[in-house]
């Protein structure tokens, strides 16, 4: 059988979980983490049940060509040579998509042009005929990475982001992704079999208990999508079938508590059809309610993992005299939005408000202030680096402790990270 070398592209902090991820789901110990992504040589297989199960990989692209380059020139000889004539058809739309980390070329966009003046040519010399070139739905994507001094020729077997379940109609501002969401649950190191419950106090429009739920049911992220390998003349549909079925027959129903709730009522109303999108609505449990007055879902322990909302995202938000709510209400859709006084001390009345009635829980919060700690008074016993996009983040393990919040207490100083 042959073997594809692969790469999946994924946030920056999550390499190690996506390598442990691959591991799991191809049965190899050979895929290794690198800068961004993961790398690995593996049957065509292995190329449909990682786009099927995995939660944290942004794409899977076959590599296909690897060469030095000075010029668009090199880019559209490398581009020429390849036998895209194995993997689509002229009756097919192509689409080339470029990416870059310190090309000295000019023009991005010059140099997708080459490479498709290349695939155009070289199909218009074997089969008298080129493929019609569609920016927007294309059949095949064709995926070229630029460093320094080399070049990376990829063919796109997934097609839309894997984030893109196929599930979430139903959105709030800023919402969270589905890979980073998965990305914190891994890291928090929660898992079903460990019988603790999750919650997320400020579940917006249900993102991480979704997928929490999902694991917990063992259902495949990508059962609701389709993927762009269903293209590409490699596609075994028999093979294909075979592997969609055995994801579908595994879906179990969960027994694990799984709890979110949100200030905003309609956040929780969208969560509500997510879930049932998602075919998890019988395994969460949603409802609103304010994060400094909502009382812990069950007993401890418990998890609380959290992406509460911040600066460059949205105004954090929390209890506040009823005319501020009210305002806050009118002027934000969806999550928590802007109380009288700081995000600052949002936090440190959520700091005393799980010490008064979380003792016994772990709180995970993401968040992009590395002060975050000192503010809340409480220490992180804990920190993951994990991007939300272009925002460098922390995930930040607080392990809750009885504790009096009657008077201010001296800031805990964030270690450095």
């Amino acid at each position: 059988m042959s073997a594809f070398q692969l790469f999946l592209p994924c946030a920056a902090g999550v390499e190690g979980f996506l390598a442990d991820e691959v591991r799991a789901i191809t049965g190899s110990n050979a895929a290794t983490a690198h800068r961004a992504g993961v790398q690995l040589s593996a049957p065509w297989r292995a190329v449909m049940q990682l786009n099927l199960h995995s939660r944290l990989a942004q794409r899977v692209l076959v590599q296909l060509a690897h060469a030095p380059y000075r010029g668009e020139d090199d880019l559209y000889a490398l581009a020429q040579a390849q036998r895209w004539e194995d993997w689509f058809t002229p009756r097919q739309t192509f689409r080339i998509e470029v990416t870059a980390h310190k090309s000295p070329l000019k023009s991005l966009n010059f140099a997708a042009l080459r490479v498709k003046d290349a695939v155009a040519d070289r199909f218009r010399e074997r089969a008298g005929q080129r493929p019609d070139v569609d920016t927007h739905h294309p059949q095949v994507r064709i995926h070229l990475h630029l460093t320094e001094a080399d070049a990376l020729l990829s063919i796109d077997t997934s097609g839309e982001p894997l984030f893109k379940r196929g599930w979430r109609e139903d959105k709030g501002d800023a919402p969270l992704k589905e890979t980073l969401a998965a990305a914190m649950i891994a890291a928090s190191g929660w898992t079903p079999a460990a019988g603790l419950p999750l919650y997320d106090p400020c579940c917006g429009s249900g993102t991480v208990v979704i997928e929490a739920a999902q694991i917990a049911c063992r259902i495949a992220p990508g059962l609701k999508r389709r993927f762009a390998f269903e293209h590409l003349l490699a596609h075994d549909k028999a093979a294909w079938k075979t592997i969609k079925d055995e994801a579908a027959s595994a879906v179990q129903t969960s027994v694990a508590p799984i709890f979110g709730s949100d200030v905003s009522h309609r956040m929780v109303d969208f969560a509500r059809r997510n879930a049932e999108r998602a075919g998890v609505a019988a395994a969460v449990q949603l409802r609103g309610g304010d994060a400094l007055e909502r009382m812990p879902p069950c007993e401890p322990p418990g998890v609380m993992l959290l992406n509460p909302p911040y600066g460059e995202r949205i105004t954090a938000a929390g209890a506040a005299g009823q005319r501020q709510r009210e305002r806050a209400q009118e002027a934000r859709i969806g999550r928590e939005s802007a109380q009288a006084g700081s995000s600052e001390e949002f936090f440190r009345q959520l700091a005393s408000h799980w010490k008064r009635h979380y003792a016994g829980w772990q709180a995970w919060i993401l968040s992009p202030d590395r002060e975050l700690p000192g503010v809340m008074r409480l220490k992180a016993t804990r920190r993951v680096p994990l991007f939300n996009g272009p925002i460098e983040c922390r995930l930040l393990r607080f392990d809750m402790v009885a504790g009096s919040a009657r008077g201010p207490q001296p800031p805990v100083h964030a270690d450095a990270s």
